[in-house]
C-alpha cells in the first residue's frame, strides 16, 4: 500500500451525525489529521486495544489528490486536484475520544491509532464521479444496512473543504483526504462483516472487511 505524508479527515460534516453524538452544528470544518502509520489493509481486518474501550465505524467518502494543492480559493479549482476516490473506515476509540473531550485534550489518541484507517482501493474519479453534490455510499454490518452517505447532506461540499484545507495544510501528491462520516456510527463487534459499497456512474463498487 503506497503511503500518503497524511490523512486529513473531516469531522462533523454531516449535521445528522454531529447530532447523533451531542455535537454543535460547525461554522467551519472541524479538521484533523492521520499519521501515514494509520493506514491499515481492508484484507487485514479490523483490531484495537480492547483495554482501550470500544472501537466506532464511520464509513467515509476518502479522496486521493494528485497534484499538490495549496492556499487555493477556488473550489472548483480545488477539485481538479482530485485523482481517485473510494470508501474508508475512520475507526474511532469512543471512550477515549469522549474522555478526551471532557479533558479539553486532542483526539489523536482515539482518532490516530496504528490500524485506524481502512482504505479500499482507488477508483478513477471519471469513472466514479459524475457530480460532487450527488455521490451515494452505504455501509452494511452483516448485511444490515447502518451507514447511507449522500454528498449532498454535507454542511460543506467537497470543493469548499478542499480549498479550506489547502489554506491550512499543504495537500501533497498521494494524500488522502476523508470527507466525513453520516449518522449511524456504533461500536463494532468481533466477527461482524463489513460491506462498504460506492455507487459509481456505471457500476457499484463493493468491498468488504471483517473485526477480529
Amino acid at each position: 500500500m503506497t503511503r500518503p505524508s497524511k490523512i486529513v479527515c473531516v469531522g462533523r460534516s454531516y449535521a445528522d451525525h454531529a447530532r447523533e453524538l451531542g455535537n454543535a452544528i460547525p461554522d467551519r470544518p472541524v479538521l484533523f489529521i492521520k499519521p501515514p502509520s494509520a493506514l491499515t489493509a481492508l484484507d487485514d481486518g479490523i483490531a484495537w486495544n480492547a483495554a482501550l474501550g470500544s472501537c466506532h465505524y464511520e464509513c467515509e467518502l476518502s479522496l486521493r489528490i494528485d497534484r499538490p494543492l495549496k492556499a487555493e480559493t477556488d473550489p472548483l479549482k480545488a477539485l481538479q486536484a482530485v485523482g481517485a476516490v473510494t470508501l474508508g473506515l475512520d475507526l474511532t476509540l469512543r471512550d477515549q475520544q469522549d474522555d478526551l473531550k471532557k479533558k479539553g485534550q486532542p483526539w489523536e489518541r482515539a482518532k490516530a491509532f496504528d490500524g485506524s484507517c481502512i482504505l479500499a482501493d482507488w477508483v478513477d474519479v471519471q469513472d466514479a464521479v459524475s457530480d460532487w453534490n450527488d455521490v451515494h455510499y452505504t455501509l452494511q454490518i452483516n448485511e444490515e444496512l447502518r451507514q447511507k452517505g449522500d454528498t449532498s447532506h454535507l454542511i460543506f461540499d467537497i470543493g469548499y473543504l478542499l480549498a479550506d484545507i489547502s489554506q491550512v495544510f499543504t495537500l501533497e501528491a498521494g494524500d488522502v483526504v476523508m470527507t466525513g462520516t453520516p449518522a449511524g456510527v456504533a461500536a463494532l463487534q468481533s466477527g461482524e462483516q463489513l460491506k462498504m459499497t460506492l455507487k459509481g456512474k456505471t457500476q457499484d463498487y463493493v468491498w468488504m472487511t471483517f473485526v477480529k
